[in-house]
């Protein structure tokens, strides 16, 4: 099976591509980045000593995609994550719909090509924020938990939130972006007879992650306390109450190979993958499990909202056991010891990936 992934050296796309090639030798990996994030350059050459064909590419530019070679799955593992994408200063609203949609749609034209399989990388963040952020929620143990002794709205229950909640806009334009590109594959999939995956994950997280606090918090908050850096709680009174759910890269990946061999297994197309309630951790916390680790370090409050804060976003991925008989096998504290370890081993990988 010839698999081309694009973000291939960011960190899903390289921990993807790395998982693969251990678990199935039948399997072919190609991809291909655009090398503007930190942090690509050392996952090429990891990639590239495993026999990875690692082309530069940019997935907006069809001469750019007409150049790459036929694959039989691809997996879309290339977006710009960051929720504050489009406001933040960093890239136009303009830029972010170019590479998110504009980029699905590139892929999506690139499957029809080659008659090849799509597997869309989604997010939690197309689920719509003002009933998030209006869920009844209290504080126990320094943690907001959902008050479910009070009325809940439909698709959220004590295991998270379900397919089933609301997507109506706002959802930030990332959630936006990545919403319109699950449409658009289910479309291909009926017009042209495709085989299409689309997967809800949640936070994402392992060893080798970028250091940023926007699209790898555990990573980035484990890091900056192990090298002793500025740290904050941002919104929320400035508590460090919000909660979100972890799941390791290699129990996404596991799935992901399940999927591409059975394209055509007659269950749901889009599903929740993320660790669930068993996995969720405030990031007050988390710093009760670095200052274990690592030692005492201060944490500064900024109580001031940001826009498309939530105060809990834990996934419910029992569609996903369902339809797969998937569960997270990595527990959350294997993963933060793994990044722990990988802190130790590389204090320098703040510089290196933000």
């Amino acid at each position: 099976m010839k698999v081309l992934i694009s973000g291939i050296c960011g960190f899903v796309g390289n921990s993807l591509a790395r998982y693969l090639i251990e678990q199935d030798s039948g399997i072919e990996i190609s991809g291909f980045d655009n090398f503007i994030r930190a942090g690509s350059e050392t996952n090429r050459r990891k990639l590239q000593a495993l026999g990875v064909k690692v082309s530069h590419a940019d997935l907006r530019v069809q001469s750019d995609i007409d150049a790459l070679p036929a694959a039989e799955w691809v997996i879309d593992a290339a977006a710009n994550a960051s929720v504050l994408a489009g406001m933040d200063g960093r890239m136009s609203s303009r830029q972010i719909i170019e590479h998110n949609l504009g980029g699905t749609v590139q892929m999506l034209e690139y499957c029809k090509a080659h008659r090849a399989g799509f597997l869309l990388l989604s997010t939690s963040r197309v689920y719509s924020i003002p009933p998030l952020a209006s869920l009844p929620m209290r504080v126990e143990a320094d943690a907001f938990l959902l008050d479910a002794a009070r009325e809940l709205p439909p698709g959220v229950t004590s295991a998270g939130v379900a397919e089933s909640f609301p997507t109506h806009a706002p959802v930030s334009l990332y959630g936006s972006t990545k919403l319109c590109s699950e449409q658009l594959a289910l479309e291909y999939a009926d017009a042209f007879d495709l085989p299409v995956w689309i997967d809800r994950c949640g936070v994402l997280a392992g060893a080798g992650q970028f250091g940023r606090a926007d699209q790898g918090i555990f990573s980035f908050w484990i890091h900056s306390w192990a090298q002793r850096r500025p740290l904050k709680y941002i919104g929320f009174g400035g508590a460090g109450h919000q909660v979100r759910d972890c799941l390791h890269v290699r129990d996404l990946a596991r799935l992901v190979l399940a999927q591409m061999h059975d394209p055509h297994r007659p269950v749901n197309r889009t599903q929740n993958v993320a660790g669930g309630a068993d996995h969720a951790i405030s990031l007050r916390q988390l710093s009760r499990w670095c200052e274990r680790r690592f030692g005492t370090h201060a944490v500064a409050a900024d109580a001031k909202e940001r826009p498309f804060d939530i105060p809990w976003m834990v996934m419910d991925a029992s569609l996903a056991a369902q339809q797969w008989q998937w569960r997270p096998e990595i527990s959350l504290e294997e993963t933060l010891e793994e990044i722990a370890i990988h802190t130790s081993e590389n204090p320098e990988w703040l510089e290196i990936s933000s």
